[in-house]
């Protein structure tokens, strides 16, 4: 296939509800969706970086610069059989992540399209459905916090990721501990913590937590190994992982028991099935990390959790739970007799993406062809 045409489109939407981490609080979301044309198919993809630099280096805007005036150019004309015809490309620019992971998910999208199957099963996907839980920001009380909780508990999730910071962790990780003795939970720092703070993790030791989620600095491998050595608690790696070597060295130095894999972190999914296998032979867990996506960011988490060694729930909660209104169909809606989310049995990633409703909250749009 040859790539004819590629766009962007910068969208910005408004979340249903704001989301509070240890960074920062978020009420709307920006991101790039990125649509590769060939032969009558169009690929899509979704650059999930945010406005600011809090959870990673990269942003909408520097996203937009990597794609616009690199790796986009890089890709008109090309013929391509597999991603990694376009992908290798790419080697000439170091980092940015989740702009090359937007283009090499948008290309393994078009691919599934062409050979008219859906992604998970050209990734090697076992199952129908993903199991799924939900992300609770930092609540301005405990009692907003169980509130929270207690509608998502009603609608069905049976898995919950609690984020904490210091200050906001024991008390609150009890309290919820004991209104839910039996539920899957877990607390997610986003690298607030040090080495200095082992004795709390200590603490939380005592109430049974699924895991614990990136406790110290977001690019350390090191010092995590210290912890998980002195904790019961699965140490889970979110941040630190930003490549197939990165979750080399985690195992090696024993630094995790948990792999959260953000596709757009590590890349794309090239890098994510080799950490995927990498973790499964080492014997590693791994679940599907989210950051806010649209239909189609969602719907390509979808389909990499169906894959084997994905055994814990993912964050890739029903769409409701962001957007009023996605900008893809159908929706992703919670399967609430067992907290799973059904994979889409359509082509590629399986879901439409509305240009209308994209146009709406466009801020910019650029379109590149053998002409640009």
């Amino acid at each position: 296939m040859k790539i004819e045409r590629i766009e962007l489109h910068h969208i910005s939407q408004q979340l249903v509800h704001p989301f509070r981490t240890s960074f920062g609080t978020q009420i709307e979301r920006s991101c790039i969706l990125v649509a590769v044309y060939s032969e009558g198919l169009i690929g899509w993809g979704e650059a999930v970086a945010s406005t600011d630099p809090g959870y990673s280096y990269e942003t909408v805007t520097t996203s937009w610069h990597i794609l616009n005036d690199y790796l986009v150019p890089a890709c008109i004309g090309l013929d391509i059989t597999t991603p990694q015809d376009a992908t290798h490309h790419f080697k000439k620019v170091r980092g940015h992540q989740m702009a090359k992971a937007s283009l090499e998910n948008a290309i393994w999208d078009l691919l599934a399209k062409a050979e008219g199957v859906p992604l998970s099963q050209k990734l090697g996907g076992v199952r129908d459905r993903v199991e799924v839980g939900v992300s609770i920001g930092i609540q301005p009380t405990l009692q907003a916090l169980l509130d929270r909780i207690d509608s998502f508990v009603d609608l069905g999730y049976r898995r919950i990721k609690m984020k904490i910071e210091p200050g906001w962790e024991v008390e609150p990780i009890s309290a919820v501990r004991a209104r839910y003795p039996a539920i899957k939970l877990m607390g997610d720092a986003n690298s607030a913590f040090t080495l200095d703070d082992v004795a709390i993790f200590q603490k939380l030791d005592e109430y049974d937590l699924l895991m614990v989620e990136q406790p110290l600095y977001y690019d350390d491998i090191y010092e995590h190994s210290k912890l998980q050595a002195q904790i019961k608690t699965a140490v889970c790696l979110d941040e630190s992982i930003h490549a197939p070597q990165d979750a080399r060295s985690a195992i090696e130095l024993q630094a995790c028991r948990i792999i959260n894999m953000k596709v757009a972190r590590v890349g794309g999914l090239t890098n994510a099935i080799k950490i995927h296998d990498m973790s499964l032979e080492a014997g590693l867990e791994m679940w599907c990390g989210g950051m806010l996506e649209t239909g189609v960011g969602r719907a390509t988490n979808v389909h990499l959790a169906t894959m084997p060694n994905f055994t814990l729930p993912g964050d890739i909660s029903a769409s409701a739970r962001y957007y009023a209104e996605d900008i893809a169909e159908p929706i992703f809606e919670l399967n609430q007799e067992d907290s799973t989310l059904s994979v889409p049995s359509g082509p590629g990633i399986g879901v439409e993406v509305l240009m209308d409703r994209v146009e709406k909250v466009r801020v910019r749009h650029q379109v590149f062809d053998k002409s640009s």
